[in-house]
Order: structure tokens, then C-alpha cells, then sequence
């Protein structure tokens, strides 16, 4: 009877185990997105070069780390190692707020963009800020002015129902590090503008507002139940 039993356990032993290599192997991996417009396609504002670098080399490598730590980080799961899971947690917030704060960069990004939103965003603009010219000018000095690497962010608050700007460090990604939905982001890394504007940060950044997609702005914000 009690080889019976041993014999039942290792065999739903291998049966979790198996289903969690089933689990592991069939899990779809995050993939590096395409862009809807070619790599010169926001040039004079971004370079092509830029753009490649950017997209298909830095991009890339945030996506293949991240699926490679959230591997390390199911089989520190599923062995119960909780220490090996918290020393992967920089890893995840790193890797994996590069795929989602440069996911929203590109599609935020138009070779038809550029001047000014309209409609119930550029309402809420002028009521939260003032002004467009006002938001514009606050959101390039809140950019302008992070220290070392990282993003300025436009977002939505959603216990206030109001737009605000906010800077993020590193790769933090906008809504897990400060709760606000994010819109519209620029990436001030010296990756995504050194090649073509060198150490003028101010400059790449007013180059920025030609190329904004408001068009996607005004629907992140419509997809937070606000248009």
C-alpha cells in the first residue's frame, strides 16, 4: 500500500512537472514591435541612423533580457526561491519597463506629426494646464531637466481626473512608479538623440513636438474612458 502511495505521489510529482515545462515552453515571449513608418521616415527631426540604432539594437535588447529574466524568474517560482526572485526584480523593472515605455515611444512618434492636439484633449490640456503652449513648456523643462538617463512623461490621473507630467528615472516605467496612465512619453537617453544633437539635450527635445502623433495621444486618453 505504501509503495502505492510513493509510486501516486512521484507520478503527480512529473505530472506538475511536466505541466509547468508545457507552461514555460508554450508561454508567449514578448517580441520587438514594428514600426508603421520606416526608419527615415521622422527625419530632419530623428535621424535614420538614430531611429535604427534605436529601435532594432537598444529595443531589441530590452525585449531578449526580459524574456530571459522572467524564464529565471518562473523557475525561481517554481522551485520557491524567494531570495532569487527578489534579486531579480531590478532586472524585470529594467528590461521590462525599456519593451513598455518604448512601445508607447514609437507609436507616439508620426512622420505626420507636430503641431497641436484638437478636439476633447486639447480641451483638457487647456483646462489642466492653461494653455498648450503652457503643458509644452512645462513637459520640456520636466524632460530637459532629468538627471542622467530617463523619461519625461505626459499622464493621466485617474483619482483626479487630470493631466499631469511627471519624469521617471532609468526605464521606470510611468504607471508602475507613479500610477499615472501614460500618453505621450519622450525618451531623453543618450541613445535616442546623441548620434544627431550630441550633448543638446533642449534641442532634440524641441525637435520632439514636429513629430508627436496626437492622433495616438488623443486615444490612449479616450482608452481611459475620458473622450
Amino acid at each position: 500500500m505504501l509503495s502505492r502511495v510513493n509510486q501516486m505521489s512521484r507520478s503527480t510529482a512529473s505530472l506538475c512537472s511536466q505541466t509547468l515545462h508545457q507552461f514555460s515552453a508554450s508561454r508567449q515571449k514578448h517580441m520587438l514591435p514594428d514600426l508603421t513608418y520606416d526608419y527615415g521616415a521622422l527625419e530632419p527631426h530623428i535621424s535614420a541612423e538614430i531611429m535604427q540604432l534605436h529601435h532594432s539594437k537598444h529595443h531589441a535588447t530590452y525585449v531578449n533580457n526580459l524574456n530571459v529574466t522572467e524564464e529565471k524568474y518562473r523557475e525561481a517560482l517554481a522551485k520557491g526561491d524567494v531570495t532569487a526572485q527578489v534579486a531579480l526584480q531590478p532586472a524585470l523593472r529594467f528590461n521590462g519597463g525599456g519593451h513598455v515605455n518604448h512601445t508607447i515611444f514609437w507609436t507616439n512618434l508620426s512622420p505626420n506629426g507636430g503641431g497641436e492636439p484638437r478636439g476633447q484633449l486639447m480641451d483638457a490640456i487647456q483646462r489642466d494646464f492653461g494653455s498648450f503652449q503652457k503643458m509644452r513648456e512645462r513637459m520640456s523643462a520636466a524632460t530637459v531637466a532629468v538627471q542622467g538617463s530617463g523619461w519625461g512623461w505626459l499622464g493621466y490621473d485617474k483619482e483626479s481626473d487630470r493631466l499631469r507630467i511627471a519624469a521617471c528615472a532609468n526605464q521606470d516605467p510611468l504607471q508602475g512608479t507613479t500610477g499615472l496612465i501614460p500618453l505621450l512619453g519622450m525618451d531623453v537617453w543618450e541613445h535616442a538623440y546623441y548620434l544627431q544633437y550630441k550633448n543638446v539635450r533642449p534641442d532634440y527635445v524641441k525637435a520632439l513636438w514636429n513629430v508627436i502623433n496626437w492622433e495616438n495621444v488623443s486615444e490612449r486618453l479616450r482608452a481611459c474612458g475620458k473622450l
